[in-house]
């Protein structure tokens, strides 16, 4: 198990909520305990489907481009710099508002899972 990786080293894949994902640090393939890292990258005009996680607490920092982002109720734009806090239980999904794609910095606590996203 690595305690350092490369991004250009790791696959990108595509998760539930059809974001394409790169697990940076994820205690599956790394050694880590308690938490994952990913970038997820969103392209121009597309938007992730509307799900939750019921145990992870997630964190999203936006590192390129700008989106509208929808949190529980509310909805809000985004853009390079800002980081948000979605609590577990919390529907939420993001829309890539600009032309160029969209990077997020996604840790999650418990580290994400599939079993653990529920798209609704």
């Amino acid at each position: 198990m690595a305690n350092r990786t490369h991004c250009s080293d790791i696959y990108s894949y595509r998760t539930k909520d059809d974001s394409e994902i790169r697990e940076l640090m994820h205690p599956k393939y790394h050694g880590n305990v308690n938490q994952s890292l990913a970038e997820a990258i969103i392209n121009p005009g597309q938007t992730t489907h509307k799900h939750k996680h019921n145990e992870s607490e997630e964190l999203y920092h936006i590192t390129q481009g700008q989106g509208m982002m929808f949190l529980g109720d509310e909805q809000f734009e985004v853009s390079v710099g800002d980081t948000l806090c979605i609590k577990p239980g919390t529907p939420h999904n993001i829309k890539n508002t600009g032309s160029t794609p969209l990077h997020i910095l996604c840790m999650c606590s418990p580290a994400y899972s599939h079993e653990d996203t529920e798209l609704l």
